[in-house]
């Protein structure tokens, strides 16, 4: 069976000294607001992941009102969903790094984050 999930998730800037992307620290002018560490290339992923397992969305596992996940690492989210996929995918999920892509883009200076206002990130897997 193929099945196919997309993940998005976006957070607003607030204070702090970096920005969590990908569970690396990128240092940055401001931080994220958000009730875990706002890492949203892996929150946006495990959307994706609990999407294509028609198993709701990252809210429903880890709800911002369950004081365990309050400055969490997202990381153990992803875990979460790796072994919910029962298959790989890079450093955390143990794929081969070809099997994963990263773009990014600038949105033009449009929108909320062209102003520098938040962050987004969006997620598409495939799993087989």
């Amino acid at each position: 069976m193929i099945r196919i999930g997309q993940g998005f998730d976006v957070h607003a800037f607030g204070a702090g000294d970096h920005v969590m992307l990908a569970g690396v620290r990128v240092p940055h002018t401001h931080g994220v607001v958000a009730h875990s560490d706002g890492d949203v290339v892996i929150h946006a992923l495990c959307d994706a992941i609990f999407g294509a397992l028609a198993l709701g969305d990252i809210g429903r596992h880890f709800p911002p009102s369950d004081e365990r996940w309050r400055h969490a690492d997202s990381r153990q989210f992803l875990r979460h969903a790796y072994t919910l996929m029962r298959e790989q995918l890079a450093a955390d999920l143990e794929v081969a790094v070809e099997q994963i892509s990263v773009k990014a883009t600038t949105t033009e200076k449009l929108g909320f984050t062209g102003r520098g206002e938040g962050i987004a990130a969006q997620a598409v897997v495939l799993l087989i």
